[in-house]
């Protein structure tokens, strides 16, 4: 089955707790999750890790399946982790730490939020091997939060505009659609993580959001 409904322990929220690329999926250390449900559904063994001495992975790392960005917040040791595993990782230097929410990337291009500057647009794109842009969901700069991406589709929040899903599919260079996750919630990319393989949504999703989630991150 290429989806599957956990919790982090009582958590709906795996967006905001993990990230996934088709190389590699890191599991917050401090939350519960059964890694052999998260290794049938994404086909990867999962790592345990923290970035910013937090749990809230999602929120503050970025990536695919060339490269992790992540800002200067990262402690060595963490950093060291992600080497280990044979992750490349390059640190922005931004006022904007939470990256996570403000990048959304698979590996054929990446949007970025208008707030990062010439400099960082430019360090994503080196980290990432991909073409990168600015641009907005539903109006909203925090891109990663308002959306997931995997090589096979992308699912945004259901107020994208129809001008921001062609700017999306321009760049991420695969098929848009909308909808939610985790009972309505609109900011998908805090609720699902996926890779080319399998994506995880909370407990929550229901059976219709299931099926709008497995339709476009290209499953069926």
């Amino acid at each position: 089955m290429p989806i599957l409904r956990l919790d982090f322990g009582n958590l709906p929220y795996l967006g905001a707790f993990a990230l996934a690329t088709d190389n590699v999926v890191i599991l917050p250390s401090q939350l519960t999750a059964r890694d052999e449900r998260v290794l049938e559904a994404l086909g990867v063994e999962p790592t345990r890790a923290s970035i910013n001495g937090s749990s809230l992975i999602g929120v503050f790392a970025a990536g695919n399946s060339n490269g992790l960005v992540v800002t200067d917040l990262i402690e060595p040791q963490e950093e060291a982790l992600l080497r280990r595993l044979g992750v490349k990782v390059v640190r922005i230097s931004s006022k904007h730490t939470a990256i996570g929410n403000l990048v959304l990337a698979n590996d054929k291009g990446a949007i970025v939020s208008p707030d990062f500057p010439d400099e960082a647009v430019r360090l994503i794109g080196e980290a990432l091997e991909v073409p990168v842009e600015r641009g907005t969901i539903a109006g909203l700069k925090n891109v990663g939060a308002a959306g997931v991406a995997t090589n096979k589709g992308a699912l945004v929040h259901p107020d994208a505009s129809d001008e921001e899903i062609e700017l999306l599919e321009s760049i991420l260079r695969v098929p848009v659609d909308v909808g939610t996750a985790c009972g309505g919630v609109e900011f998908v990319g805090v609720c699902i993580i996926a890779n080319s393989k399998g994506a995880l949504v909370g407990t929550t999703t229901t059976g219709p959001e299931l099926g709008r989630v497995e339709s476009a991150l290209g499953f069926i």
